[in-house]
């Protein structure tokens, strides 16, 4: 990626840049108080840890006044007291470490927990707008990085700042003059931080977002990937999918020579100082304001107090760029959700008869304001009554249950169940009475029993069995080794279309729902799959309010009524055989395609 894609950034963007750093902190921050006791327990081992390294250059010093015959210890007192100060710090240390992985790990769990389940009680209209490798980039890369800033660098940090003002505070009491001398250089190193720290934010969150891509393009061609192969175009997914990573690492090469050079200021600054000390100091030491072994022990200050900066410049960067990754998690925890965890728990309380009305309907994707989808649709469904909803592809139909699952509001009219507006009931409660069964039927990884349960986890395994009967999927279970216990494969891919169909009409089932939605369920399969599986659907239709999508005009034929949608509206309605008598009408035609169709073939 070439360096002027990077914008450098300026000192109007310091108030903003500053700010949003603070609210990523103050969230995650928020996350930490549930383990305030464990994480304050930590801080106490830290400055434990912390406060025994700094005894080092001191007892170091001692050294050099029993040299000198100016000391009451003996070097042999000094070095079992050196060895006595590291086992402290060795356990300081462990604890240290210990606690602050324990918050980091159950912090982490929260955040994951709460990205996910936020990410799932989305509208559907949010969703359809990110690609499913971006946001599970989120919670695993972007969350990863934030767990490193709690396991590890903000417990160094303060380390780090603690060893900066302690060390500054004995410096102070051994040398006023000598700690001035050495703080010259500081105001220039700060600046660079602050500058550096921004633009590594910058690049941090532009390659987070390029990794997220390169995920989405792992994930369509994994789940793809009988398609990739059927058109022999590996190297075409291997291609795309090098492209994103030579952008990922164009910006962390980018970083990494800003990195480097700020680095090696910092070094180059440091380094300086410390021989500027020791010119300085020299000059104190021959003039007799200064011994010789508080010299040496100035130095060793310096010297930590100069790794303490330097790391904390490689802190304040990994900081930074944690907080480029953190902003996209927050991003997504700030969206107001469709549902709560809580509503989608709770049992069904108010079941409905099953009574539809549609009422002049219009609508538009929120994403295509400008092409209107339903035009003033009308139509009425009884409680109980099966009815069917044919036309030609992007009529609308699919549209239609869409907005009576409230995947999405429609724009103006009214949709009602038993009279009242569906907006009035709450979302879960509306899809509680609501069973699906889709042409594309999508199983989970586990077995066919958990997918089957899926329809009502509280169900028994008695009515899990029964369910799976009445959906005639146990002729097929019956016959695998493993019977229930069956692992379906990803997506349900170890079995057929037709098992696949039969396991979602037991899910269904199994729900017992007032509203049944059949979305083309027997449209992808063969004669005799089709077969079993609309005997299936026929017993799931009894006495429930059933809408059914069909392209095979053959199986709608024994409906109570037949919409037929052109260009968002019904423009013809009646039974199988009345629709198939109006001359020159939608259905007629359609019919007569369909048997033309089948002659070809």
């Amino acid at each position: 990626m070439a360096e002027s894609e990077i914008k450098k950034p300026t000192a109007f963007d310091i108030k903003k840049i500053s700010w949003e750093g603070v609210k990523v902190a103050l969230d995650v921050f928020r996350y930490i108080l549930p383990y305030k006791g464990t994480f304050i327990v930590g801080m106490v081992f830290l400055v434990l840890s912390t406060g025994t390294s700094l005894v080092f250059p001191k007892l170091i010093g001692n050294i050099i006044e029993v040299i000198e015959g100016k000391s009451a210890f003996t070097i042999n007192q000094i070095t079992l007291i050196l060895f006595g100060v590291l086992i402290f710090q060795a356990v300081f240390s462990f604890f240290r470490i210990y606690l602050f992985t324990r918050v980091s790990e159950r912090t982490m769990l929260d955040i994951r927990r709460d990205v996910f389940s936020k990410i799932i009680t989305l509208p559907v209209s949010f969703l359809e707008q990110r690609r499913v490798g971006e946001l599970t980039s989120r919670i695993t890369s972007d969350v990863s990085q934030l767990q490193g800033l709690l396991s590890f660098t903000i417990a160094e940090l303060f380390r780090q700042i603690a060893t900066l003002i302690v060390g500054l505070g004995i410096l102070f009491y051994t040398s006023w003059k000598l700690t001035l001398f050495m703080l010259a250089t500081f105001p220039v190193l700060v600046i660079a931080s602050v500058f550096f720290g921004r633009y590594m934010r910058r690049l941090s969150k532009k390659a987070q977002d390029q990794l997220a891509a390169a995920n989405v393009i792992a994930e369509e061609t994994l789940q793809s990937v009988n398609v990739v192969k059927a058109f022999t175009n590996e190297h075409v997914e291997v291609k795309r999918y090098e492209t994103i990573l030579e952008k990922v690492v164009a910006l962390s090469m980018e970083a990494a020579k800003f990195r480097g050079g700020f680095t090696s200021f910092i070094i180059f600054a440091l380094f300086g100082g410390i021989v500027g000390v020791v010119w300085f100091g020299a000059g104190l030491v021959e003039s007799g304001e200064f011994g010789l072994s508080d010299l040496f022990t100035f130095i060793l200050y310096t010297t930590f107090i100069g790794a303490s900066i330097s790391g904390m410049g490689d802190l304040y960067a990994q900081i930074n760029k944690t907080i480029g990754a953190s902003e996209r998690i927050f991003e997504i925890l700030e969206e107001a959700p469709e549902v709560t965890l809580a509503e989608s728990e709770k049992p069904l309380h108010q079941s409905v008869k099953g009574d539809i009305s549609y009422q002049d309907v219009h609508f538009s994707y929120p994403s295509r304001k400008d092409l209107p989808v339903l035009k003033g649709l009308s139509f009425d469904v009884k409680a109980g009554e099966k009815i069917a909803l044919v036309g030609y592809s992007g009529a609308g139909k699919s549209t239609i249950i869409q907005l009576l699952m409230r995947f999405y509001d429609y724009d103006k009219g009214q949709i009602s169940i038993d009279g009242v507006p569906i907006t009035s009931y709450g979302i879960s409660e509306l899809r509680k009475n609501i069973a699906i069964v889709p042409q594309e039927v999508m199983l989970f990884g586990g077995t066919i029993y958990e997918n089957i349960s899926y329809g009502r986890p509280s169900a028994s395994r008695a009515e899990i069995y029964e369910a799976a009967k009445k959906a005639h999927a146990t002729e097929f279970i019956d016959t695998f080794p493993e019977k229930f216990e069956t692992i379906v494969g990803e997506r349900g891919i170890k079995l057929s279309g037709g098992q696949r169909q039969r396991i979602a009409i037991a899910r269904a089932v199994l729900k017992d729902p007032k509203i049944l939605i059949l979305d083309e369920a027997t449209s992808s399969l063969d004669a005799e799959s089709e077969k079993l599986v609309q005997i299936a659907l026929d017993e799931l239709m009894q006495n429930r309010t059933s809408i059914v999508i069909a392209h095979r005009l053959a199986t709608i034929r024994k409906v109570d009524a037949i919409y037929v949608i052109r260009e968002g509206q019904v423009v013809e309605s009646g039974t199988h055989q009345e629709l198939a008598l109006v001359e020159n009408g939608l259905y007629a035609s359609l019919i007569k395609l369909q048997f033309e169709n089948a002659e070809n073939n």
